[in-house]
């Protein structure tokens, strides 16, 4: 639908299930998104621009929509600095708003922002890096889940030179926040504590959430029950230490590959206190696989 509007040189808004893009002649000239702060948090967050200014300018030249051409003129900001924090934003915005969703897009002819033009991108452009920084984020951390879930941190030691960015995010990881929730605290642009996240999660620092597994008695003949001597894989993971390794019981019928591979796994884990990412990959991999 984007390179259709572009190439009908629309203008209007198109609407996504995590935010809204703005085009104008088949340019992109704004974005929007719940995931990360918008313009006016990142101006004045970092003092650039005071709230003050920012509301009067809204209130003065909003329903003429020229809201940032009156930030220049008034001098509350110069052309260039404006020019840099709203690209900054729109592009940070619509990478939120094409990453992958299962709502429908909409876009509706004739809409437009009131922060007026700024300095329009073209529709390629836009797509071109919200591709690179997918390529980014899963190179440096391919799962997916500590952008948006609820994160932990994982009680592994932290370095002394943790760069100072990285420990800011990590002092707003309390296991109810997610990505979003710590760029909004923060007032710092999302993709940012996105790529902070990854590096962190790792780094084994930063976690997923668990979410909570009820009990109950394990069936007979079950993979858990055949592969260790006591309670669940992730009881046991939990309760090993240094020297608390313990062996799993030989089972009482020959194990498929993919038991094999979560009771070597496990049996591995409970040999180290501090098991590596991979380690964990591997076990988790095993047992999605059953």
């Amino acid at each position: 639908m984007l390179s259709r509007l572009a190439q009908e040189r629309a203008t209007g808004v198109l609407t996504r299930e995590r935010g809204v893009l703005y085009l104008v002649e088949g340019q992109v000239v704004h974005a929007e998104s719940p995931a990360t702060p918008g313009l006016d948090v990142l101006l004045t967050t970092r003092g650039a621009l005071g709230s003050d200014g920012w509301w009067e300018a809204v209130s003065e030249a909003g329903a003429d929509r020229r809201v940032g051409r009156f930030l220049v003129d008034s001098g509350r900001l110069t052309a260039g600095a404006l020019e840099l924090c709203h690209l900054g934003a729109l592009y940070d915005a619509a990478f939120f708003t094409l990453g992958p969703s299962s709502g429908p897009a909409r876009f509706r002819y004739g809409v437009a922002h009131w922060i007026g033009p700024v300095r329009p991108v073209s529709v390629d452009a836009v797509e071109r890096e919200t591709l690179r920084r997918r390529d980014l984020l899963h190179r440096i951390w391919p799962e997916p889940g500590t952008d948006t879930e609820p994160l932990v941190r994982t009680g592994r030691a932290v370095d002394a030179t943790l760069p100072p960015r990285q420990r800011t995010v990590l002092d707003q990881v309390d296991g109810e926040r997610t990505a979003s929730d710590i760029s909004l605290v923060l007032g710092r642009p999302g993709f940012h504590t996105l790529v902070d996240l990854r590096r962190l999660a790792a780094a084994g620092i930063v976690t997923t959430r668990s979410p909570t597994i009820a009990s109950g008695p394990v069936p007979t003949g079950s993979v858990e029950s055949r592969s260790m001597a006591s309670g669940s894989i992730a009881s046991g993971l939990a309760e090993c230490g240094p020297d608390g390794a313990r062996t799993p019981e030989a089972p009482a019928t020959p194990l498929s590959p993919v038991s094999t591979v979560v009771a070597q796994a496990a049996e591995a884990a409970q040999a180290s206190a501090d098991p590596d990412v991979a380690l964990l990959r591997r076990l988790r991999d095993a047992l999605e696989a059953l």
